[in-house]
């Protein structure tokens, strides 16, 4: 049957390139020999077994032999269907040992070098006298410490800088209109040589109508530039002026009318500019009774997602009550509202 390699590996059999590296790190990583100087002898031969498997499945034509006829197959031990009897790997009969076959198994130095640098002047693994290739341990606590506590690929990677965040008021003319704002940084350049320069830059941001409060637009790595750190990115956050007449909930615009309550009880009519200038009359011929609202579709604030979208426009009413009245006011309002 053969050596699984794909558990060996613990993927799947549609594993992918990156799938198979992943595994090999962490694997390589756990059965390091130097990593496990007291079960030395298990670990160079799971290392051996981890190396041998990601040889086979990371080559395209290895691996197609391996799925079809197994372990054997990249021997040369297994001849396919109708071959004849001649050898599956053209060098005279099938039937040969572990050397007749034509693919040749790269070492686990040679693996381990490809993926973290590192070259072994040692002999190859588990042959001769040697015992582990690393001879002395060649890989020190500080390469264990920050290759296999977090890959030696990633840890010599810069680190990137956190951003930088700026409130950026609009009116809500703004939001609701949209328009074009410029904003001035200065930041610091670093050129070829290692010098840092402070230049200035225009940065250009277009508010679409309907964006909300604590909308963000990120400029990518604006920040200053240093060695060996990846700049921030500049962020700026939408923040919402107040505004004299309207407020917003959501979509929806709200204006409160102060008025009379001779208005609430016989009509008003409520005239209003809108945010991009024109002229509203709303005529309002119901009672106006306190906690009353009136809603006119979509004079709301623009949606994003969808332009022909409005929200609504809510008309909220305080009404003033007289602080007295006459005895002959009285008399008179009774004579009205007397069921």
């Amino acid at each position: 049957m053969g050596v699984d390699y794909y558990k060996v590996l613990q993927v799947p059999r549609n594993a992918t390139d990156e799938d198979l590296k992943k595994a090999y790190r962490k694997l390589a990583m756990k059965w390091h020999p130097d990593k496990n100087p007291n079960n030395k002898n298990e670990a160079e031969a799971k290392f051996k077994q981890i190396s041998e498997a990601y040889d086979v499945l990371s080559d395209p034509q290895k691996r197609a032999v391996y799925d079809q006829y197994g372990e054997e197959g990249l021997k040369g031990q297994v001849p396919p269907p109708g071959a004849g009897g001649s050898s599956f790997f053209g060098g005279g009969g099938g039937g040969g040992g572990g050397d007749g076959g034509r693919f040749n198994t790269r070492s686990a130095d040679d693996i381990f070098a490809e993926f973290f640098g590192f070259t072994s002047t040692s002999g190859g693994m588990g042959g001769g006298k040697g015992g582990s290739r690393f001879p002395g341990g060649m890989f020190g606590d500080d390469f264990f410490s920050s290759a296999f506590g977090g890959e030696a690929s990633q840890s010599r990677q810069p680190l990137k800088a956190p951003p930088i965040e700026n409130q950026l008021p609009c009116s809500l003319e703004d939001l609701y209109k949209g328009t074009t704002k410029k904003m001035k940084i200065s930041r610091d350049v670093t050129d070829m040589s290692g010098r840092t320069t402070p230049v200035e830059e225009i940065l250009t941001i277009e508010i679409k109508p309907g964006w909300k409060k604590g909308t963000k637009i990120t400029f990518p790595e604006k920040g200053n530039e240093m060695p060996n750190v990846i700049p921030a990115d500049i962020v700026f956050i939408i923040d919402e002026k107040p505004h004299s007449i309207y407020s917003r909930d959501g979509n929806d615009l709200i204006v409160t009318q102060k008025i009379s309550l001779v208005e609430a009880l016989t009509g008003y009519t409520v005239n209003l500019v809108t945010l991009d200038g024109r002229n509203l009359s709303i005529p309002i011929n119901t009672i106006i009774h306190p906690g009353y609202e009136e809603i006119v579709p979509r004079e709301g604030m623009p949606i994003p997602k969808d332009r022909t979208m409005r929200g609504n426009l809510r008309i909220k009413f305080n009404i003033k009550f007289p602080s007295r009245l006459t005895a002959e006011q009285k008399a008179s309002i009774k004579r009205v509202l007397a069921p």
